[in-house]
């Protein structure tokens, strides 16, 4: 990825986007030129207010749209590089650097967690293997959030799976420093939390049914969950008292320190600027001022319905393979456990009491991770711009990449002698590589190799994955409108 878009970046001219791109000097010197040369394709759209972020802080108000967990780790790394090149170019570095390495251990983590939820390794690898190849993945390796956000979220959700519960906290907590949404990943300890009680109450003696002992399992659980979740939550909560510090208190003078061209472009964009003394943003005055939720309503015009218009017509359709899958992924779960999706997973199923729960995608442990996607589908489709479903499905939920694998399992006799999982046993079928050393090799690649002989269903799937990666690459990183 890094190295086709320093190509495209290079043969195709940049569009001229309204965007918000603030002035910087030009290249002070030949690395500085060769950095943004190599890099600048990183630095497109979003990534321009976490680089500025990272360099000038929340200088802006509609730059506190993006939470501190990454540009911060951006400012910390660009101290590793020489002195000499530019701040933007020590950032472009960093950011290359830093999501290269969170990109690979995202797809480790979401292995892990797939062998955990699945209990079917091929299955898990073949999705660990779609998710590094992802329609998302230029997102992964642009200065973005996103492979932070899905490290942290995938390995918080691998950890609760283990039963790590305070670790989970913890890198749950992290990732809603990262983006907004991480907020929704408390439902995941709300619903362990509840199942846990749940499964406790069927299976537990007489004793424990008692009603005196039973408010005390309740009290203890609400407790608990009411923790966790303010843990959670926190991140949030103080980025939104920093902003509310930052611009509804008084005026502190720092336009005299602000570079005049960025004054200027504050003049000319009608953006606010922190420090300034006048009228306080509307927000200010809200019972509960949230800057997140104001920037998104006012800079963006982000809400209900509101993206339903003609005029946007071709990004709904950028949107329709992701939404088709999400929807598909959706149904298959439905129809396939219609009464485990009634209880809400909440009552024991008669294979969970033999001891041989049903295994892979449509086992009953990846049910909360269906509701998960539902959900965020749902949201996005209506509430948010609806071309951005796609790298926001791909950097938050697994089903975006369990579903496809489940799906060239069950229909792809290629793979069904290539180390991935018996549709009908579950169990591995032993395949070797190529090259006979009795490893499985890469999945992906070897359908890719037999294009001609893969199911339509195949071509399919692999066809969403590669266009959305290398279009991905050609317009995102020359200021195309992309996903």
């Amino acid at each position: 990825s890094l190295a086709f878009q320093a190509v495209f970046n290079l043969l195709i001219p940049d569009h001229s986007a309204d965007a918000f791109s603030p002035p910087r000097p030009a290249p002070a010197g030949p690395w500085d030129a060769l950095v943004e040369r190599l890099l600048g394709g990183l630095g497109r759209w979003d990534a321009e207010h976490f680089l500025f972020i990272a360099e000038r802080g929340y200088l802006f108000e509609h730059n506190c749209a993006f939470l501190p967990l990454f540009p911060l780790s951006l400012r910390a790394l660009a101290c590793l590089w020489p002195p000499q090149l530019q701040p933007r170019s020590r950032l472009l570095l960093s950011a290359a650097l830093l999501n290269a390495l969170l990109s690979v251990l995202a797809a480790a983590a979401l292995y892990g967690l797939g062998r955990a939820v699945l209990r079917r390794r091929g299955e898990a690898f073949l999705a660990a293997l779609l998710f590094s190849l992802g329609p998302a993945s230029v997102f992964m390796a642009a200065a973005y959030s996103e492979s932070m956000f899905a490290f942290l979220a995938f390995s918080a959700m691998w950890q609760l799976e283990k039963g790590q519960s305070w670790l989970s906290g913890l890198l749950f907590s992290l990732a809603s420093g990262a983006r907004a949404n991480g907020l929704i990943n408390a439902g995941f300890f709300l619903y362990a939390r509840g199942k846990r009680f749940a499964l406790q109450l069927q299976v537990g003696s007489a004793s424990l049914r008692k009603l005196p002992l039973m408010w005390k399992q309740v009290l203890s659980l609400a407790s608990s969950a009411a923790l966790m979740c303010a843990g959670i939550s926190l991140p949030f909560a103080l980025f939104q008292y920093y902003a509310y510090v930052r611009f509804c208190g008084p005026g502190t003078g720092l336009d005299q320190t602000v570079p005049e061209p960025l004054l200027q472009l504050a003049r000319d964009k009608g953006y606010r600027v922190a420090g300034m003394d006048g009228a306080k943003p509307p927000w200010c005055s809200q019972r509960f001022p949230v800057v997140y939720s104001y920037i998104q309503d006012t800079y963006w015009n982000v809400g209900f319905l509101r993206y339903f218009e003609f005029r946007q017509i071709p990004n709904f359709l950028l949107a329709l393979p992701v939404t088709l899958l999400g929807s598909w992924a959706a149904w298959t779960y439905v129809s396939t456990n219609p009464q485990h999706c009634l209880t809400l997973g909440l009552e024991r199923s008669k294979s969970e009491e033999k001891g041989k729960p049903r295994d892979g995608f449509c086992g009953p442990a990846a049910f909360v991770y269906v509701v998960h996607a539902t959900a965020l589908l749902a949201f996005g489709f209506s509430c948010m711009h609806v071309q951005v479903l796609t790298r926001f499905l791909g950097s938050s939920s697994p089903i975006l990449y369990w579903f496809p694998a489940h799906l060239l399992q069950e229909h792809e006799p290629l793979l069904w002698s290539a180390g991935t999982d018996s549709p009908a046993s579950g169990k591995p079928l032993l395949g070797k590589s190529p090259r006979g050393k009795g490893t499985p090799d890469n999945l992906v690649v070897r359908l890719l190799l037999n294009w001609r002989l893969i199911t339509p269903l195949s071509k399919s799937i692999l066809g969403f994955f590669l266009c959305y990666w290398l279009l991905g690459l050609i317009l995102h990183c020359n200021f195309f409108p992309w996903t």
